[in-house]
Order: C-alpha cells, then structure tokens, then sequence
C-alpha cells in the first residue's frame, strides 16, 4: 500500500478501479526508484547525494584553480560522483544535474512562475537602491506580469524581423570598423582582439533595438561614457560569481562590493538618461502633432503597461542578457571557420545562393540558409554562452533521478557537461555543424542534450534578437571576407566569467572576397 505522502505528493498518477486504488508510476521516477517504494525502502532524498563539501570547493575551486574554469569541473565531477550530485559554496547548497534525461526532469516540473536563482546580489543592489525588478530578478505573479508585456515585442517572428534594417545598419558600420582595424592595425588583413570588438558591435546592436539608438561603439574613436558603460557591464559580471560566495551579511564590508554597486550605478544611471531622452522626444512629437514613432522603447512607455521605473529595470537587464550571447558565440564561430575551410566555403556558397551580389540579407533569406543556423546552433553548443543555468522549483517537490527534492531546492543544470557527453554528442570536441542539419541529425539526440537559450516559459526572452543579430553578422561576414587562422598557431580556451568568454584574445586573418 503506498503513503498518503506519497499520494500527495504527486509521486503517482491514481483511480479507483474494482473496489481499490491503482497506482501508475509517474513520468519522472525510474523503474528502480519504483521498485524500490513497492519493497517499503526508504525514498531516497537530497541526503543520499554525494559530492563535495563546502572546503573541498574552494580547494578545486582556488588549490587546483578552477575558479575561471568551472565550466570543466562539471565534467571532472559528474566522472567523480555522476551525474546528480550535490556542492556547497558558502552559504548556497547546490544540486548539479549533468545529464540530458535529467535536465529534463528538471525543467518538465519547473511549475507556473519558475524561478533561474533568487539572485540575492543582483537583488540586494536594487533594494539598496529602490530600483524595480526586472525579467532576470523579479519571481513568481509579478514576474509573469513583466514577461507577459515584454514577450511579444521580443519573441514573435513579426516584431523581430521589424529590427532587422536597424541591425543591418549596425553589421554594416562593423564590417567598415573591421577594413578600419585592418589597414590601421593589422597590416591590411590581421583584426585583433575580435571578441572584443564583436563586444561593441553587440553593444550597439542590442541598444539599436532597446533604446531606438546608436551609442557610438563603432565609432573609431569610441565615447568616453560609452567606454565606461561597455566596461561596467563586463566589471558586473566578472564581480558577480565573487560576491554570492559570501553571505548577505557581510556584502557591505567587502571591498569589491563597493564596486559592484559602482558599477551598477552606472548602468542604471545611463539607461534611465536613455529612457528619458525617448520620453522627451515622444512629448515633443505629440506637442508637434506628429505620429510618435518607435519599436520597442516607444512600445513600452506609450503603451502604459508598465511604469517608467519598471521599465528601467526590465530594459537594463534585457541589455545585459543581450550582448555577451552574440558577441561571444559569433567569435567561436569564426575562430572555428578559420580552422575549417570546407565549411567556411559551403557557408560562403550558401550565402552567395540565397543573397547574390549586392543583396542584403533580411530575416526571410536567413530562413533559407540551413547550414548558417546550424554553425551556429554547433558553436551554442560547444560554448554555451551561460555554462551552468539554475533553477529553483517553488512550487511543489520533485522527483529527479529516483530522488525526492523539497520545494525551493537549488537545481544547477551542467549545460557544459551535457554539451561534451558523447553518448548525445558522438566526437563531442569536433566542429560539426551537419549535427543540427535536417537528414544529418542523429535519431537518438537527446533534445535537451543542448539547450543554450533555456526552455518554457523561462526561456531566455533575447532569443530571437540574439539569433537575429549573428545570422546577419556572420552571413554578411562571410560573404564579404575569407577567415583564415591567427598565423601564430594560438590555440584559444574558454574561461567562465558569469558567461562563458575566451581567456585570450582571438586573433584572425580577414581577406577580401572576389564579388560574384
């Protein structure tokens, strides 16, 4: 006979039949998990996981120096205690999932208001401040309100494409910075440093579409403010990981968190200046009786939905979520290409097919380009932009891999691992975008084996801006140049900086095209 907990707890799906109570397993408890409560044994629980304590962390952590490389230490674990087990970091206890089928589980029971983590530093700042929350901080009802208004502007297909003449605009002025850094400093064909400039360029493609307008990144002499609001975006997320390893307590007497809510302060700083100059030229246009016109910031405050200081909060984090994922994957994939002429050139053909001569791409040709948005697809998955993503089920327990879990546990989902398992990714450390090409694909691919922007409702919200932003760039790119190799033989390895970044520069040859 099986619990009233068990019962309630949803572990069953139940009816009455011939007088009695039938109980059918639940989707997410294993046929062993099952036996094993039919026998009267104990559930196992949280307590049953192994994994390393709070000192053996910060040994691998610091002692073995993998605090720039926790990308890697999941792997090194899941082989250390498989692919569910727990870590302590300060005060945060932590249950790492590095398995397709168990992410899934995960992400299958996240519930109605799924929560990524409480964020208590990024949180902290904004009380400490009065700021409102945004998409990445705010939970449960108010989150779902903030989504509900932000969502259709940013993931439907018809109002994404409206962004790409303001992208277009911006890959163009990029492409001319790139032949400025080659004649300038280059020698005519080297550009140096290229995540760093995919950085502006992201920079000022995500604040083309945010704020309806340019903030000068590309500019060959880049403006003093835009340097410092480039740079406080990078100091936040390079402080973040250091800041939540301490409890709340002791924040005001740390050194650098002085500088986290500096660099915060700017941040907010210059996006409200960017919210009320929008606001300005509005009042002016309806004052002139002129139709107001405008995308997404103009959406959002003439549509009275939300108010201006939530509108800050939720556009200074849409601005964050919005740069590192082009910038960074779109350097991948070139350092990538560089390395393989053969798909570099069938690239080129397919670009060249769909957008021949001087033919701009626009959202409808990227359709028509399979093998662009597998290279891409590839590069997500061998650097996930944000290596390790979190969840925290508010909701109800569950149940994942045969283990009950109580409500508000911290569920750190190993998307790095998952990404180099080769029982879902056969030869996972090759470049294969053919992968991700229909007819190519493998038949038993796990579809949460690679999942990069997230999933349901708590998917991230700068998808389709993001994937926008480097179909454009690394079509035109390759149409216009051949990428060759830094001819040094640099080899260029990750690191984890809250996002997953090269840990050196990336160094690459742009040759010019003959145009057919």
């Amino acid at each position: 006979m099986f619990s009233e907990a068990l019962l309630r707890r949803g572990l069953f799906l139940c009816r009455k039949e011939n007088g009695g109570i039938k109980c059918l397993i639940s989707p997410f408890l294993s046929t062993r998990t099952h036996s094993t409560l039919v026998d009267g044994d104990k559930q196992k629980t949280m307590d049953d996981l192994g994994g390393p304590s709070f000192l053996t962390s910060l040994y691998w952590l610091f002692g073995k120096g993998y605090f720039p490389k926790t990308h890697q230490m999941q792997i090194e674990h899941s082989k250390i205690y498989g692919p569910l087990w727990k870590s302590k970091y300060g005060p945060l206890v932590v249950v790492n999932v590095a398995r397709a089928d168990l992410i899934e589980e995960v992400l299958r029971q996240e519930g109605r208001f799924p929560i990524r983590t409480d964020m208590p530093h990024w949180r902290g700042y904004r009380q400490l401040r009065n700021h409102a929350y945004g998409p990445l901080t705010e939970m449960g009802v108010e989150w779902q309100k903030i989504r509900s208004v932000l969502n259709p502007r940013m993931l439907k297909p018809k109002h994404v494409s409206s962004y790409t003449n303001a992208i277009n605009e911006v890959v163009s002025d990029f492409i001319e910075k790139l032949a400025w850094l080659r004649k300038t400093k280059g020698n005519g064909v080297m550009v140096h440093d290229l995540a760093g400039e995919l950085y502006k360029f992201a920079f000022e493609g995500i604040s083309s579409v945010l704020f309806e307008t340019r903030l000068g990144c590309l500019n060959e002499e880049v403006p003093e403010e835009t340097e410092k609001f480039i740079f406080s975006v990078g100091e936040m997320f390079r402080l973040s990981p250091i800041v939540v390893l301490f409890p709340k307590s002791v924040w005001p007497y740390l050194p650098f968190w002085k500088s986290f809510v500096a660099v915060w302060d700017h941040l907010f700083k210059v996006g409200e200046e960017l919210v009320q100059k929008k606001m300005s030229e509005i009042q002016e246009r309806v004052k002139e009786g002129k139709p107001v016109e405008g995308v997404y910031l103009t959406h959002l405050l003439i549509g009275e939905q939300m108010s201006v200081t939530e509108i800050l909060g939720s556009i200074t984090e849409l601005l964050l979520a919005g740069v590192d994922t082009t910038s960074n994957t779109i350097s991948w994939a070139l350092y990538h290409l560089a390395q393989e002429p053969e798909i570099q050139q069938r690239l080129h053909e397919e670009v060249l097919s769909v957008c021949p001569g001087d033919t701009v791409p626009s959202s409808d040709d990227i359709n028509r380009m399979p093998l662009l948005k597998a290279i891409v697809r590839e590069t997500l998955r061998m650097y996930p932009v944000v290596p390790g993503n979190a969840r925290v089920v508010a909701e109800n327990e569950i149940v994942v891999g045969g283990h009950l879990f109580p409500k508000n546990t911290l569920f750190h989902l190993c998307h790095f691992a998952v990404s180099y398992d080769e029982k879902v990714f056969p030869d996972p450390y090759a470049f294969l975008p053919q992968r991700w090409i229909r007819g190519q694909k493998q038949s038993n691919q796990h579809p949460f084996g690679s999942v990069p922007f997230g999933f349901g409702i708590r998917a991230c919200l700068g998808r389709r801006v993001a994937e926008l932003e480097m179909h454009l760039l690394l079509s035109q790119l390759i149409k216009k140049y051949e990428v060759l190799p830094d001819p040094t033989g640099k080899i260029v390895k990750p690191i984890t900086r809250t996002v997953l970044v090269p840990a050196t520069s990336i160094d690459l040859q742009f040759i010019d095209r003959q145009q057919k």
